[in-house]
């Protein structure tokens, strides 16, 4: 600030130097704190979550080495500036070096005089705008000429405010090096008055926030960057929803099949959501009387997430569908699903169950390929099927698919489910769990109580995929 304003403003007492040094010393602890998390984040940069944490950790460091500059011109002091009126011309066109690694190479201050038309520059404001430091300082009409054609009317309407009506500058504008490149700087100052109340001068403060504005629009890019990525992943997620409502089967609570005759099965089924992904699954459950009055039964799951998936399980389900209307029997049914699967653009793997069963002989024809057997409960216990071989679908050509059959009796109970519903568990582990309900499923008057009995019980628990089930209950 001018000396000339010495008797008009009390003298600023400098701070504390032991409190400042504490201050920096705080800075600095938490700059490396910032700065080894950064270095320990991921490097994914088709992550945009992770290019914003990124991009944020960036902006903190530039801003934690800043602050720890200023602290350290506060605690030293603001470098000599000389007065424009009577300096030694050596002095003015010769000043200090900035000190490496400081602030001093990015913050410099400046003073124009009405009175004289003459300028005075600090040392750092040369470093800035990229000027010889033997060459005169720019006056305030000069100063325009480094400006971009764009930014020069925000530097005039600042410059006019200030002086004219006595306002403080607050503004940032673009500037042009001597070398080509362009740097943002931002301009605080104020008028210094004259004893008659008129505007003398003005001073300034200049600031190169080129890398900090840079650091902002990195934030700023990613968070939108990310924000589409969320509205993609919820529009994708919508639509996953939407398609497998229109595929899976319409019934909801109970259904009976079929529906004439005496010989029937009471089913019910439910799907228990993930606790790990908001993507909907490949998984899927079926019941469908067919065209000669037996029913299909049916359970599955390919793998992955997403609107491809969903798409794929649609089309799984609907060759399901078609071939078992069709008359063809479960284990040649896995066999063409394999090679449906197999000749698909994109390669996926799915495991599935396949059952028709025959009311007149009460008789259960089933195949499997890699997918966990039905259970039957009988009388207060409960079995697993023993499983005819089949193997993954999608997982070789021209796979060959096994298929059993088991026939029932007046009250039994049969479930069959897809992987997840009994999670962080081995197989063997999920089945007798499901297998120790057989008491309660015993008490249950409808396959729906069944069903109701399964989701009080795992429906709470973590799970990392969907899971499906469906319980057909033989009613005499």
């Amino acid at each position: 600030m001018p000396s000339h304003l010495s008797a008009d403003r009390p003298a600023a007492q400098p701070p504390g130097r032991g409190s400042v040094d504490a201050l920096i010393s705080q800075t600095r602890r938490l700059k490396g704190d910032v700065d080894a998390v950064r270095r320990d984040a991921p490097s994914d940069d088709a992550d945009p979550q992770e290019r914003w944490q990124r991009a944020l950790y960036d902006l903190a460091l530039h801003q934690l080495s800043d602050l720890d500059a200023h602290l350290a011109q506060l605690r030293d002091g603001p470098p000599p500036v000389p007065s424009a009126a009577g300096a030694d011309p050596a002095a003015r066109t010769a000043p200090p070096a900035p000190r490496r690694g400081s602030l001093l190479s990015r913050v410099g201050s400046a003073e124009w005089n009405l009175l004289t038309d003459e300028a005075s520059w600090s040392g750092e404001l040369y470093e800035i705008l990229g000027r010889d430091r033997t060459a005169p300082p720019l006056t305030l009409d000069e100063l325009p000429s480094l400006v971009l054609d764009e930014d020069k009317p925000k530097l005039t309407v600042m410059v006019t405010d200030c002086l004219v009506d006595a306002q403080r500058i607050d503004g940032e504008f673009r500037v042009v090096r001597p070398d080509g490149e362009v740097r943002t700087v931002h301009m605080m100052g104020e008028p210094v008055l004259a004893a008659d109340g008129s505007t003398a001068s003005m001073w300034a403060v200049l600031r190169d926030v080129s890398e900090l504005r840079r650091s902002e629009r990195a934030v700023s890019e990613t968070r939108d960057s990310l924000q589409r990525h969320r509205q993609r992943a919820q529009s994708e997620h919508r639509l996953a929803v939407e398609l497998q409502e229109a595929v899976l089967p319409p019934w909801r609570g109970s259904l009976r099949l079929p529906h004439q005759g005496a010989e029937t099965l009471d089913l019910a089924a439910h799907c228990l959501p993930s606790s790990s992904s908001a993507l909907i699954g490949g998984d899927w459950y079926d019941a469908l009387e067919l065209a000669d009055g037996e029913t299909l039964l049916s359970v599955g799951d390919l793998t992955g997430h997403g609107v491809a998936v969903a798409s794929g399980m649609a089309t799984l389900l609907g060759a399901v569908r078609g071939m078992a209307m069709a008359g063809t029997q479960p284990g040649q049914l896995m066999s063409l699903l394999n090679q449906l699967l197999d000749a698909t653009v994109q390669p996926a793997l799915g495991s599935a169950v396949c059952c028709r069963y025959r009311p007149k002989t009460r008789t259960l024809v089933w195949a499997q390929a890699g997918h966990p057997a039905p259970l039957l409960f009988r009388g207060g216990t409960g079995r697993r099927l023993h499983s005819p071989d089949g193997v993954l679908l999608g997982a070789t050509s021209g796979a060959v698919y096994a298929q059993a059959e088991e026939t029932l009796e007046p009250g039994d109970l049969l479930l069959l489910h897809t992987d997840g519903l009994v999670p962080g568990r081995d197989n063997a582990a999920a089945v007798n769990r499901l297998l120790d309900l057989a008491p309660r499923f015993e008490g249950a008057r409808t396959a729906q109580d069944c069903v109701r009995t399964v989701v009080e019980e795992f429906g709470e628990t973590e799970r990392e995929d969907h899971a499906c089930v469906l319980i057909a209950k033989v009613t005499s």
